[in-house]
């Protein structure tokens, strides 16, 4: 077989390829630079599936790439994006190890970053937190390694939050403050330990 013609796509970043003078696949133009494609090359079978596998390997790592350019994600969020794009398992692997590498992926530092954004935008307790961290598939012994951190302040942030909310049951009669109180801080992760206490403080 024999590369034809190379011509270049509407995207200046990509190249068409033609063999023995029909078009055959198209390519990232880094990629035929750097297995160094040109027209009148003999190329076999085996060489064209390498090209291949190494542009499908760097659309896994641009995807990831883009999409961590919004947000810090979890492996778990990267690895759920790239298998829903339906790369190979030994892609996703590739791209995973790549993104550690460069420490682009770091579930720790992740998890720190999420649980204090959901603290101070969210009012979320440590029950809700530990929820959300494992539904992104964080380890439980990096989640309890978060939470512990601010396991001192869980009580303060409850009872402020408790002290925020309580006015807006001003016309209810104790049992119903206590009630909705209490589910209101339940739903917000609070312990049930952390959640007596409050109430015992404020629902007099």
């Amino acid at each position: 077989m024999e590369i034809t013609k190379i011509e270049s796509q509407r995207n200046p970043s990509r190249v068409n390829i033609y063999i023995d003078g029909e078009f055959s696949f198209g390519l990232m133009a880094e990629i035929q630079y750097k297995y160094d494609l040109t027209e009148g090359m003999k190329i076999d079978r085996e060489y064209i599936e390498k090209v291949l596998l190494e542009e499908e390997q760097a659309k896994a790592k641009n995807q990831a790439l883009r999409y961590l350019g919004y947000r810090q994600r979890s492996e778990k969020e990267i690895r759920d994006k790239l298998n829903k794009s339906e790369f190979s398992e030994d892609i996703i692997e590739n791209t995973i190890s790549y993104l550690k590498e460069y420490n682009l992926v770091d579930d720790l530092e992740f998890a720190k970053s999420f649980a204090k954004d959901k603290i101070n935008l969210n009012d979320f307790g440590p029950q809700r937190i530990r929820h959300e961290l494992y539904r992104k598939g964080i380890s439980n012994e990096i989640i309890e390694k978060v939470l512990e951190e601010g396991k001192d302040d869980e009580y303060n942030r409850a009872l402020a939050l408790g002290k925020k909310k309580l006015p807006s049951y001003k016309n209810d009669d104790r049992n119903a403050k206590y009630r909705k109180l209490g589910g209101y801080l339940q739903r917000k992760g609070y312990s049930y330990y952390c959640v007596s206490k409050v109430l015992r403080e404020l629902v007099k």
